[in-house]
């Protein structure tokens, strides 16, 4: 399995701006170090993607993206690991707070994000799709 085939497991009703060839495209022109990909070596059927964590600084604030792993691997501290990471290099490049946003029905995420040490806040979230933007 690789990136791309994790990403349409694990978020198989994205929108169409998060194409996994494009997102992994963009990301490896800012801060690649940034994109931690969990790898299994001791695959039968050869390197295997068991995760990935998408981090990012913009100078304010940190952020966490396509935290996933496959199913295979889940409940192994495979995720937990690659936020440690993704953390500890966010906090090098002077970092002072990380967000990440979750999906309100996704309550077995949201209690796994809180044993990690992250918390709710209360805040409306908006975007703009710049891609159909005339």
């Amino acid at each position: 399995m690789g990136v791309i085939s994790l990403w349409n497991e694990a978020f198989p009703d994205d929108p169409a701006w998060n194409e996994p060839a494009l997102i992994i495209e963009r990301k490896m022109k800012v801060q690649p170090e940034l994109f931690i990909v969990a790898v299994d070596t001791d695959s039968i059927s050869g390197d295997v993607v068991a995760g990935t964590v998408i981090a990012g600084f913009d100078g304010f604030r940190g952020w966490l993206h396509h935290i996933s792993v496959a199913k295979l691997y889940q409940s192994q501290g495979i995720a937990r690991s690659m936020i440690e990471k993704a953390l500890e290099e966010l906090s090098g490049l002077g970092c002072p707070k990380v967000n990440l946003q979750v999906r309100a029905d996704n309550h077995a995420v949201a209690g796994f994000y809180e044993q990690l040490g992250f918390t709710r806040e209360e805040r409306a979230s908006f975007g703009i799709n710049l891609t159909n933007r005339h």
